[in-house]
């Protein structure tokens, strides 16, 4: 009997690097079928032989990209090619807070952006400073891949974001070992090709880190309406202002996040996706 970590999945084929850092290819037990239990890249697990016969508590868990017993999620939003989009990050952050992971906003390909794209982008993301951490990179700039670098010991992290992000570029400028194909930019689409086909932890820097397979498109099916104001620290550290406890922040008399919205302290950009993100979960779940 063993410990170990799932790293990788391929064809009901789970990777496991085992405590002593030898790697074991095993299949799950017949068992988990009976009881709804899955194994996923991230489950810590017992094996024996080549087989999965325990799949330990976990802490968080993402279905896309499908990654358990996250620490950070790193969420990579390119500022060029493809655009920035405020959209999905205020969607990643949704996602990641739900499921209680350290959030890193990662602004990549800054080297393809002219002068007034870059300020313009920093003064709006100055406000998310004050609730996130922010990283600048560029694979060009080693500087930028240095702090990124740090970030990475001793922690399990996703590369999450938009295809076509630069995700697995930046995986390969912090180890060239690595060699992750890459993709380029659909110009009839302005997003990236899918280069990422499963879903993997590899070893950077003391850390174990997942190439995850692009989407822009996120689902928030487990999200419930009534908890969503709580799942913005912004919108949260107002909330205890509002006149009506348990604000939505969106037709309520006298709520302190309209006023702040009202008044320029929180991004017009930012209050209007939220209001998108409610009324998709509305949409999936009704609202008592």
């Amino acid at each position: 009997m063993e410990k170990g970590r799932i790293i990788k999945l391929i064809g009901g084929q789970y990777t496991v690097l085992l405590e002593d850092g030898n790697r074991r290819i095993a299949k799950p037990r017949g068992k988990f079928r009976h009881v709804e239990v899955s194994p996923k890249v991230g489950d810590l697990v017992v094996i024996e032989g080549e087989t999965i016969t325990e799949v330990k508590p976990r802490f968080n868990e993402l279905k896309r990209p499908p990654i358990v017993n996250v620490d950070t999620a790193f969420i990579i939003n390119a500022i060029v090619e493809p655009n920035f989009s405020f959209n999905l990050l205020d969607r990643f952050l949704v996602m990641v807070a739900y499921e209680s992971i350290e959030p890193v906003i990662v602004v990549s390909k800054i080297d393809l952006a002219d002068d007034d794209t870059l300020q313009s982008l920093k003064q709006t993301l100055n406000y998310y400073e004050n609730y996130y951490d922010i990283l600048y990179t560029s694979v060009k700039k080693a500087s930028t891949l240095d702090v990124l670098r740090g970030r990475l010991k001793n922690r399990i992290s996703v590369f999450a974001g938009q295809t076509g992000s630069g995700k697995s570029s930046l995986l390969n400028a912090l180890d060239e070992r690595l060699n992750i194909k890459t993709g380029t930019i659909s110009k009839a689409l302005g997003r990236g090709r899918h280069t990422t086909r499963h879903s993997e932890l590899i070893t950077v820097n003391g850390g174990l880190v997942a190439d995850t397979p692009g989407f822009s498109k996120l689902d928030f099916d487990t999200i419930d309406c009534n908890h969503l104001p709580e799942l913005y620290p912004d919108f949260f550290a107002l909330s205890s202002h509002c006149k009506f406890r348990g604000c939505h922040h969106l037709n309520e008399p006298k709520c302190a996040v309209k006023a702040a919205v009202e008044n320029g302290d929180i991004p017009s950009v930012r209050y209007e996706n939220y209001k998108l993100i409610y009324e998709a979960i509305k949409s999936i779940k009704p609202l008592y």
